[in-house]
């Protein structure tokens, strides 16, 4: 079953919805109910909440109509209960272009606040709309207002990966090289995140969720930064497998379990008359044999957009596509013919002989 439930495409971007965005929903009836609120109270507050979330979309839709002017692609939007994220294939480069993509999402929600200004300037019997505890009529766009304000500076905090933690990084790596200036952002967001997780045990409980989060995507990023710095200077060719497991596009499942258990690949080439045209993982047969027993064929199962690499590619490309597509093994081609394969777990070898040859 699909984690997340596609909603509209927007500027050519897709929407998603995370499954557990209906326990937000949920939530909200709950309380309005135990609370005693009548119908259009809670009507009034979820009402509040998809517009709160429009406004998230529009943050996000910022950030990627901000980065498809550097030529970088967004593969979707995904709401979630603690806010929105635009998987980008990619951040820039340049320090510059990461400056102005980082900054494009809460100036969206900048704009939507002075927009608002002057209609909440205007609104009659301003007492009416002082407290923000429920949501009413009288005080829905003061709250879509203030709300607006809050998404911006809260994700202007230098929090890295938040918004504010990519222009700190920005900023760094014009001074700094830049897998430095990701380990400084990087140290900077965790210890954000752990004063995130404090508040939330001592306030409100979605703090420290958001600081697990950011303490996570931190390191992660730091991560995949320094490898992808660690790999400069080297080709494809330095680290490709020149053996490695195929299967045939005509191959039944139950081959393929058995291909699995025989040898200790876990991702196999799909084969069809010495060409490529396919890969196969582990968790395609496992999800082939859940769904339809090991009588169906690899071709139907198999992952048929398959990215060749060139031998002479830099390495530290080459693994950042592999990050962008997701894949865990690309074909290497030369002259039209397959002289080896790349796969996470041998470029992850090669940086900890790196690594180890540093010490």
């Amino acid at each position: 079953m699909s984690q997340k439930l596609s909603i509209a495409t927007v500027a050519g971007i897709r929407l998603y919805v995370h499954w557990t965005f209906s326990l937000l929903v949920l939530w909200i009836i709950v309380s309005g109910v135990r609370a005693g609120s009548g119908a259009l109270d809670i009507a009034w507050s979820l009402l509040f909440v998809l517009s709160m979330f429009t406004c998230v979309v529009l943050h996000e839709l910022g950030h990627a109509l901000a980065a498809r002017r550097y030529g970088i692609k967004t593969r979707d939007i995904t709401l979630l209960p603690i806010g929105g994220v635009a998987s980008l294939e990619s951040m820039p480069e340049k320090p510059s272009e990461e400056l102005v993509v980082a900054l494009a999402g809460p100036a969206v929600n900048f704009v939507i606040a002075l927009l608002l200004l002057p209609v909440v300037s205007a609104l009659p019997n301003p007492s009416q709309v002082e407290q923000l505890n429920t949501i009413h009529a009288g005080n829905f766009l003061l709250a879509l207002l203030s709300v607006n304000l809050v998404l911006a500076l809260f994700n202007l905090l230098p929090a890295f990966p938040m918004d504010g933690g990519r222009v700190l990084r920005a900023l760094l790596a014009m001074r700094l090289p830049r897998a430095q200036a990701t380990r400084v952002a990087a140290l900077v967001g965790q210890l954000c995140a752990v004063g995130f997780v404090v508040l939330g045990f001592t306030s409100n409980p979605m703090l420290a969720l958001v600081g697990i989060f950011i303490f996570v995507g931190a390191q992660s990023e730091a991560s995949y930064t320094n490898t992808k710095s660690m790999l400069a200077g080297y080709t494809v060719r330095d680290v490709m497998l020149r053996e490695f497991r195929t299967i045939e596009a005509g191959s039944t499942v139950g081959s393929a379990v058995q291909l699995l258990l025989d040898t200790q690949c876990r991702t196999f080439l799909v084969m069809e008359e010495s060409t490529p045209v396919g890969i196969l993982t582990r968790e395609a047969i496992i999800r082939a044999l859940s769904e339809g027993g090991d009588g169906a064929l690899v071709r139907q199962v198999m992952d048929p957009e398959l990215l060749a690499l060139g031998p002479e590619l830099p390495l530290d490309e080459a693994f950042q596509r592999m990050s962008q597509q997701r894949k865990e093994l690309m074909p290497v081609m030369e002259g039209g013919q397959l002289v080896g394969a790349l796969d996470h777990e041998n470029v992850a070898e090669f940086v900890m002989i790196l690594t180890a040859k540093a010490k």
